[in-house]
This record gives structure tokens, sequence and C-alpha cells, in this order.
């Protein structure tokens, strides 16, 4: 339900520490899944949730920009919540 937009490849942050080489050297790595990595802004911050090997792939492939569907919480949260969200 979320249309991807171009994000570019600096300003996102992953979220695993790891990479599955297979998924990355896959063909079809997609063809089961959503074509677009799935991403979550929170803080003015974009975090990579789901395709880090699309990103690599770009990245290895000399583009700047990835299309990626984004669930933007900044958003969707009223600002007076948004201060107590980082209270501990």
């Amino acid at each position: 339900m979320i249309p991807p937009r171009q994000i570019r490849l600096d300003t996102l942050v992953t979220t695993k520490r790891e990479l599955a080489l297979d998924a990355l050297l896959a063909d079809d790595s997609t063809f089961y899944g959503d074509l677009f990595p799935h991403a979550v802004q929170w803080h003015g911050e974009t975090y990579l949730e789901d395709g880090v090997h699309r990103a690599l792939r770009a990245a290895l492939q000399q583009r700047n920009v990835i299309h990626v569907r984004v669930l933007d919480l900044d958003a969707l949260m009223p600002a007076d919540q948004d201060t107590t969200a980082d209270a501990p």
C-alpha cells in the first residue's frame, strides 16, 4: 500500500549486522517477495528494515539512489507524543 520512492543510499541506516551472500548473488532474490526494500523513517532517520542485499547490489552497480517503500512514523506520530517517546 506504500508506494516506493527514491532514497539516496548514503541516507539509509541498516538494521542488520550480516548480509546473506546467497540472497545477494541470487538472480531471483525478489521472485517471492516485494520488488522494493522496506524502510522506516523515525526521528528524521531512515532505517532499512528489509532489502540490504538490494541496496548493496545498487551500490555495487555505482547507483546513488534506490527505490524503497518507506513507512514514515514521523508523519504518523502527533507532535506532542513525539517528545515523550524518547523519555526513559
